[in-house]
């Protein structure tokens, strides 16, 4: 039996990449598990779709999550988007889209989860180690969004503590995606600046996503947990 059993679970972003190894590791613990997408349809399991950049569709897909599922008890805000480039080249439009989608929709989805989550639910969202280490330039606008969400966590952890909800967020380093691939142009510099000397899989991040959605998670909330290799150390 599996340690989520009974558990219902809402990712964003959840037919790609990350997103999809983690759905795919809580459905294997026992979840009942639900993904939003934009564009690709995931093939099985409860799909919502939904543009994160849009905030009345954000919180729709958790309500109707919770609907299909008559409970919510974890929350995934792994949906974002990776905007990087010269100043110059990243102006107003940048910004907001950049914004809306990878603070704005975690903030809104979140509070909508709360409104459903009991004693035990879990929030976890997807972060990245260049909140902690920007390795390169470019990274100005996609960093200032991804340290967001470490304040924001913070602060659910202070304010739904009290009824025994969590909140984390977990940042990769470089994993191995269709948008970062291992074998990319930029891998063998991106690769030695790790301390394992090599990218991750998403299925690494997946279970770790799972440890802090279950009973290991129990008595985390708050942090802010780097899971890039020793890319930050």
């Amino acid at each position: 039996m599996g340690s989520l059993d009974g558990k219902a679970a809402l990712i964003t972003g959840g037919t790609r990449g990350i997103g999809a190894a983690v759905a795919a590791k809580l459905a294997a613990l026992g979840a009942r598990v639900a993904v939003t997408y934009q564009n690709t349809k995931p093939d099985n399991g409860f799909g919502i779709q939904a543009d994160s950049a849009d905030p009345e569709a954000v919180v729709a897909a958790v309500d109707e999550a919770a609907a299909e599922f008559g409970r919510l008890d974890i929350l995934v805000n792994n949906a974002g988007v990776f905007q990087v480039g010269p100043l110059e080249e990243l102006g107003l439009e940048e910004f907001d889209h950049t914004m809306a989608v990878n603070v704005r929709a975690p903030f809104l989805a979140s509070r909508a989860a709360a409104r459903h989550m009991r004693e035990g639910g879990r929030i976890i969202s997807i972060g990245s180690n260049v909140a902690v280490y920007a390795p390169f330039p470019g990274f100005a606008l996609y960093s200032a969004s991804k340290t967001a969400l470490i304040g924001m966590t913070k602060g659910l952890a202070r304010e739904l503590g009290p009824r025994g909800i969590t909140a984390n967020v977990v940042n990769p380093g470089p994993t191995n995606t269709d948008m970062n691939p291992e074998d990319g142009p930029m891998a063998e510099t991106i690769s030695g600046l790790t301390a394992l000397g090599r990218y991750g899989q998403p299925v690494e991040i997946a279970e770790l996503v799972a440890a802090l959605a279950g009973a290991a998670g129990a008595y985390v909330t708050g942090a802010s947990i780097n899971a890039d290799g020793g890319f930050t150390v």
